[in-house]
């Protein structure tokens, strides 16, 4: 048991990753236009395209497509907006294991599941959508680097657990205290 505050510390920080990656993955989903121009630009502004020309071309056709898909058709954009909403709920799914690691294990479990999820679906999506194979490794590499935080803070959780006595992490509900 001596050991608790210092994995718990170590949960909180791996925990405090990934909300940090979902936070940001969330608002930078947004504005998608307007990073994909400023990117565009970096990019003619280096002469990247002399080194990476298919990663450059990528970048301009996604950037071509976001500005005509805007210009005829802007409600499109309300469904990334639903990406971004949906990547800033989840990192608040994570608010109940930073405050309680052991009794909200199954959430981290649950971003597990997720991250293995990410990987067949950029596959299939990203083959059915056209989307290069470099990409699609690119989408998958979120799920496996967000694997590796969840993995050591659901190890560190249930060694957490083990430490702790069977009787002081869970109060019982009033109407099973009054039985």
């Amino acid at each position: 048991m001596t050991h608790a505050p210092a994995l718990l510390r170590r949960i909180r920080f791996c925990l405090a990753v990934v909300v940090l990656g979902l936070l940001v993955s969330g608002v930078t989903a947004f504005p998608l236009r307007e990073e994909l121009s400023f990117a565009r630009d970096v990019l003619a502004q280096l002469n990247v395209g002399s080194v990476l020309p298919g990663a450059v071309w990528w970048v301009n056709h996604v950037a071509e497509g976001l500005d005509a898909t805007a210009a005829a058709y802007p409600f499109i954009a309300y469904g990334t907006d639903w990406l971004a909403f949906a990547h800033l709920l989840i990192a608040v799914a994570f608010v109940g294991p930073l405050v309680d690691p052991v009794r909200n294990v199954w959430v981290i479990v649950w971003g597990l599941v997720a991250c293995v999820g990410i990987v067949p679906l950029a596959a299939i999506a990203g083959a059915v959508r056209g989307l290069p194979l470099g990409w699609q490794l690119i989408d998958m590499s979120f799920g496996v680097v967000a694997a590796v935080p969840l993995v050591l803070a659901l190890i560190w959780t249930r060694r957490l657990a083990r430490g702790i006595p069977s009787a002081s992490p869970v109060r019982a509900e009033p109407q099973e205290a009054a039985r």
